[in-house]
């Protein structure tokens, strides 16, 4: 094999293989025969070591699916009535089937969401707060999959890289420490978390739902 044929097949085989590692996009045919209207969220199920977690998301989760289009269940009301039926841990809530909850709620479709972290980590030369999510919303009539998505945020994101040397480092990841002892600063990257994890406006992201000014004329859902 001469050098230019070795050439060509390499270029080929790196093309193939950008192809097959590229982005495929999410099946919208469930999620637009759906059609959903009103959204029933779960307690998030926590995998994470904070147990302020479920609190957190479950204080954002709300504005961001309202924002998008569609009609939210209270979650003080949601809580109260699985309390009532004897439900209080989400792992639990989240293995109930789909027509359960429907003959329940009257809801049309359900979102899962689990916490896969959520904290702050702290080293030597700096600290970061993570919040890192997934979900998936499921039909409650049929039990089929509509739409899943995961989005993650980080307080380093917010953190320009600083060239001050040793001293400067320590400094800035002393006072990052501090700052993120005082303050909340995972309700503030669960909110962020929250809403990609939920926006219409990303890649794979959910549809406008039927109250939003969007509806029916994102490309995704033609």
């Amino acid at each position: 094999m001469n050098s230019l044929k070795l050439v060509m097949l390499l270029l080929l085989l790196t093309l193939a293989q950008g192809c097959s590692t590229q982005k495929a996009s999410h099946d919208y045919a469930a999620f637009k025969q759906s059609d959903p209207l009103s959204i029933l969220v779960l307690p998030p199920v926590n995998h994470s070591y904070e147990l302020v977690a479920a609190a957190s998301i479950k204080a954002n989760v709300t504005r961001p699916l309202a924002e998008a289009g569609y009609y939210v269940f209270p979650m003080v009301l949601v809580e109260e009535t699985f309390k009532q039926n004897g439900y209080t841990i989400a792992e639990e809530i989240h293995q109930l089937a789909p027509s359960k909850l429907q003959e329940v709620f009257a809801a049309d479709a359900a979102l899962f969401i689990e916490i896969h972290n959520y904290g702050t980590s702290y080293s030597v030369l700096a600290s970061d707060t993570v919040v890192r999510l997934s979900a998936r919303l499921i039909d409650l009539k049929t039990g089929e999959l509509l739409w899943q998505g995961q989005a993650k945020a980080s307080s380093s994101e917010e953190r320009a890289q600083s060239n001050d040397g040793l001293a400067g480092m320590l400094f800035s990841a002393l006072v990052n420490q501090v700052l993120d002892n005082a303050f909340d600063v995972g309700f503030d990257m669960s909110k962020k978390a929250t809403n990609r994890l939920l926006s219409t406006n990303k890649h794979d992201g959910l549809l406008p739902g039927p109250k939003s000014p969007k509806y029916h004329k994102n490309p995704r859902a033609q």
